[in-house]
């Protein structure tokens, strides 16, 4: 049996006053999109730079493709593609000139157009990098990663600070990958984005894993398919004697209150008559699946944006 494309065991990494990585595990198979998920300053980009050899780690251990970076450090940069949070290039190179010279740093390449048909961007293969919108420079910051046909790659928030377009067609190109026999890893803190993208995930908060699965498992371990939402106008207000009156758990975020539930339509009646006993002043009902964000907030009691 070949090697996990990843494997990782107890890596640990300090930095004055923070522990950014507290023993983490992993191990990602080849041909999977594996998605590392949690809010800023979880430790996920400290935990791939790392595992890209961009950042010493103080302890652990990482096997990529079955390699070491102590024994085969330059194979290992040739198998792999990495895209970090920013690319910074020249204002004036263009997408096709920026990837022939990044080509021509390796012994194994893939061709330009090619690259630039998978990203989208021939009719802007010669415009300068200035007048790319971010949507089109971060495609080609993936092209790039790309370059040297990598069995594995690394993707650092790929979407961040993107339009709902633009972000779409990311997606396009990560399942692209996947369908070309490429193993991906990328952190996010978008829970759509794990639950589109990702064949299994792990949850990270305050340097260490907290959950791992399917997106689909994870959310079914919660045993709470539904949430119902009663939204304000304001602020949410206290919920404590509410979730008293009702015999059931409330919990407020920041204009709604969120009440998981198992079996909404038994529910509501019960809501709604205790918020009218109540006089609670609330806008909407709501009612939706459980979500990654909701596997988040039951473990941390945070939310991935925090």
């Amino acid at each position: 049996m070949s090697a996990p494309a990843l494997r990782i065991r107890g890596l640990r990494k300090s930095f004055p006053k923070v522990l950014a990585v507290d023993g983490v595990d992993l191990e990602v198979a080849r041909g999977e999109v594996f998605g590392l998920l949690g809010p800023n300053g979880a430790g996920k980009t400290t935990t791939l730079e790392i595992i890209e050899g961009l950042t010493e780690a103080d302890a652990g251990d990482i096997e990529i493709l079955g390699l070491t970076w102590a024994k085969e450090g330059q194979e290992i940069r040739a198998r792999i593609g990495v895209q970090l949070q920013s690319t910074s290039l020249f204002n004036k190179i263009t997408p096709r000139e920026s990837l022939d010279l990044y080509g021509s740093y390796y012994p194994k390449r893939r061709s330009t157009e090619d690259l630039l048909e998978l990203v989208q961007l021939q009719e802007k293969a010669d415009a300068y990098h200035i007048t790319l919108s971010g949507g089109q420079q971060q495609r080609l910051a993936l092209a790039l990663a790309l370059v040297n046909d990598p069995e594995l790659v690394f993707l650092d928030e790929p979407t961040t600070g993107l339009d709902p377009q633009a972000r779409r067609s990311l997606w396009d190109v990560v399942r692209r990958m996947k369908g070309e026999g490429r193993t991906v890893v990328l952190t996010t803190h978008y829970m759509d984005e794990a639950e589109a993208l990702c064949d299994r995930l792990a949850i990270m908060d305050h340097g260490k894993v907290i959950a791992t699965g399917t997106p689909a498992s994870l959310i079914a371990d919660l045993a709470i398919p539904s949430v119902v939402e009663l939204t304000f106008e304001g602020a949410a207000p206290d919920s404590a004697a509410f979730a008293a009156r009702l015999g059931q758990a409330v919990e407020p975020r920041v204009d709604l209150w969120e009440i998981p539930t198992p079996d909404p339509k038994a529910l509501l009646p019960r809501l709604l008559e205790a918020a009218e006993a109540a006089a609670v002043p609330f806008q909407q009902v709501h009612i939706r699946r459980a979500t990654l964000e909701d596997v988040f907030l039951h473990r941390t009691g945070r939310s991935l944006r925090e």
